[in-house]
C-alpha cells in the first residue's frame, strides 16, 4: 500500500476511539483543533493516561532534570569565574567572550543531532551520552592551562546541553500521566534556574577550577542514576520492542495500576504511524505538518527574539548603566526567578498552558516597556532619581514573569505537538532554532545597547506583545490529553479535516 493511499484511507479516522472523541468534544474549549476539552472525565478516560505519581515516575524524572541542572551550571559558570580565569590565564575580553559564546555553539551542534540520536539510541542512552559529553567538558576547564583548553572543554559542555536540551522534556513528556505531564515537564527550567542560581552562589565564595569540578557533580548523578529508570515506553513502542513496552508502562504506572486503554491507544498510534517512513528535516515542511511546525518554531524564535538571553548574560551591565546596583539587581533576579518558576510548576497541569503563555507573555511586555521606558527618561534626563528603580522594577517583572511561563512552556509544548515519526526531526529543528536565537541575541545585545538602551528595550517589549498574539491565535491547549490526542489533532495526517 503506497504512502498516499495510508494517509487517505486510513489514517482518515481518528486515532482514539470515536467514544473518546465525543468524551473529549463535550467539554472542548473550541479553541485551535478538535478534542481541546481536556478536563472532562469519563470512566474510561480516567484510566487512559490519566492517574496519580508513581514513585517511580517522580524518580525517573529526578534523574531526568539532573540532566537540566547540568545545563544550568553550565550557563551559570561564565559569570562567576571571568575574574578568575582572565587573571590566571592571561585571557583578554576578547578571548573570554570567545570562551563564553562557544558554548551556544557546541549547544547548536548537539541540537543537531538530538532528535536523530534520540530516536536512534533511545532517550536515557541520549541522556548518558550528552552526560559523557558534560563530563569531558568540565574536565578540561578545570585542568586547563592554556585557552584552548578551555574553549574546547566549554564546546563538549555545550555539545551535551544541547542533547539534553532536547531530550530531558521528550522523556519526562513520555514518562508522565497527562494530567502531570504539565508541571512534571516544567521542572526541566526549574532545575536549570536552580543550576544557574547554584553556580552564581558558590562560585562567589570557590575558585574557578573548584567550581568546574562541582560542576561534575550533577553529571555523575544522572549517568548513576540512569541505571535505575526505565526507558520511555512510546519509544520502546516506536522500535517494535512490545513486551519492553507493556513492561516500562506497568512499571511507570504501577504493578496494579490498569494500563491496558492507555497501553492499546500508544501501540495503535504507533503502529500507525510507522506505516508512513521515518521522516526527514524536509519532510516537516509539508502543508499537513504546518500547524505543529508553525507552533513549535514559532513559540522558540519568540521566545528567543524577545530577549531573554542578552538581559541574562549582561543583567549586570544593564543595571549598572541605568545607575543601579549590579550586583544587588542581580541576586534580585535570582530571588524573584526560582520562585515564579516554582509556581508556573504548580500551576501548570491546573490553569493550563495558555493561559500561563498569556500572562507570562503580556508580563515580558510589560516589563521591557518599563526598561525601556528608565532608559529613555534617562537620555532626556528628566526624573532621574526614579530611573534606576524604574529599570530595576522593570528587569524584574520581565524576568518573573519569563520565569513564570515563557521560559518552560515553550519546551513543554515542543515536547507534545509533533508525533513520533516526525520527534526527531522536528525536535533537531527547533533545539537548533532556539540555541541559533539565543547565539544571535547574546552576540548582538551589546551592540544593540550602544545604538540605543531605550530602542532595544521598546524593540524587545514590541516582539514579547507579538507572542501575546501569537499565543492567542495559534497555540492549543494541551492540558490534560494524552500526547495522541494532541499530535491527531494538530496534524491532519491522524484524522481528515
Amino acid at each position: 500500500m503506497s504512502r498516499e493511499s495510508i494517509e487517505e484511507g486510513e489514517l482518515s479516522s481518528p486515532l482514539v476511539s470515536k467514544e473518546h472523541h465525543e468524551v473529549y468534544a463535550s467539554g472542548s474549549g473550541g479553541h485551535v483543533g478538535a478534542n481541546t476539552g481536556c478536563d472532562s472525565h469519563g470512566g474510561s478516560d480516567d484510566q487512559s493516561g490519566s492517574s496519580s505519581a508513581t514513585g517511580v515516575v517522580v524518580f525517573s524524572t529526578l534523574v531526568a532534570v539532573s540532566g537540566s541542572f547540568v545545563f544550568g551550571t553550565a550557563v551559570g559558570y561564565s559569570s562567576p569565574a571571568q575574574s578568575g580565569i582572565m587573571d590566571d590565564l592571561g585571557l583578554s575580553v576578547a578571548e573570554y567572550s570567545l570562551f563564553g559564546s562557544i558554548l551556544t555553539i557546541g549547544a547548536m551542534i548537539g541540537a543537531i543531532v538530538s532528535g536523530k540520536m534520540a530516536d536512534y539510541i533511545g532517550r536515557r542512552g541520549t541522556m548518558g551520552f550528552s552526560e559523557i559529553f558534560c563530563l569531558a567538558g568540565w574536565l578540561s576547564i578545570a585542568f586547563s592551562k592554556v585557552a584552548w583548553w578551555l574553549d574546547l572543554g566549554r564546546l563538549l559542555v555545550g555539545c551535551g546541553m544541547g542533547l539534553l536540551s532536547y531530550v530531558v522534556p521528550i522523556y519526562i513528556a513520555e514518562i508522565t500521566p497527562k494530567n502531570l505531564r504539565g508541571g512534571f515537564t516544567t521542572v526541566h527550567q526549574l532545575m536549570i534556574c536552580c543550576g544557574v542560581s547554584i553556580m552564581y552562589l558558590i562560585g562567589a565564595f570557590v575558585y574557578w577550577r573548584t567550581l568546574a569540578l562541582i560542576g561534575i557533580i550533577p553529571c555523575l548523578l544522572q549517568l548513576l542514576g540512569l541505571f535505575f529508570i526505565p526507558e520511555s515506553p512510546r519509544w520502546l513502542a516506536k522500535i517494535g520492542q512490545k513486551k519492553e513496552f507493556e513492561v516500562a508502562l506497568q512499571h511507570l504506572r504501577g504493578q496494579n495500576a490498569d494500563i491496558s486503554q492507555e497501553a492499546a491507544e500508544i501501540r495503535e498510534y504507533t503502529e500507525t504511524l510507522q506505516r508512513l517512513s521515518e521522516a526527514s528535516v524536509l519532510d516537516l515542511f509539508q502543508w499537513k505538518y504546518a500547524h505543529s511546525l508553525i507552533v513549535g518554531v514559532g513559540l522558540m524564535v519568540l521566545q528567543q527574539f524577545g530577549g531573554v538571553n542578552g538581559i541574562a548574560f549582561y543583567a549586570s551591565a544593564i543595571f549598572i548603566s541605568a545607575g543601579f546596583s549590579g550586583s544587588v539587581g542581580t541576586i534580585a533576579m535570582v530571588v524573584v526567578q526560582i520562585p515564579m518558576t516554582a509556581l508556573g510548576v504548580i500551576l501548570m497541569d491546573k490553569s493550563g498552558r495558555r493561559p500561563l503563555l498569556l500572562v507570562s507573555a503580556a508580563g515580558t511586555c510589560l516589563g521591557c516597556l518599563l526598561a525601556g521606558l528608565s532608559f529613555f527618561l534617562q537620555d532626556l534626563q528628566t526624573w532621574t532619581k526614579i530611573t534606576p528603580i524604574l529599570a530595576l522594577v522593570g528587569v524584574l517583572v520581565y524576568t518573573g514573569s519569563f520565569s513564570l511561563g515563557m521560559g518552560g512552556i515553550p519546551w513543554v509544548i515542543m515536547s507534545e505537538i509533533f508525533p513520533i515519526n516526525m520527534k526527531g526531526s522536528a525536535g533537531s529543528l527547533v533545539t537548533l532554532v532556539s540555541w541559533l536565537g539565543s547565539w544571535i541575541i547574546s552576540y548582538a545585545f551589546n551592540f544593540l545597547m550602544n545604538w540605543s538602551s531605550a530602542g532595544t528595550f521598546f524593540i524587545f517589549s514590541s516582539i514579547c506583545g507579538l507572542t501575546v498574539l501569537f499565543v492567542a491565535k495559534l497555540v492549543p491547549e494541551t492540558k490534560g490529553r494524552t500526547l495522541e490526542e494532541i499530535q491527531a489533532s494538530m496534524n491532519p495526517f491522524s484524522a481528515k479535516r
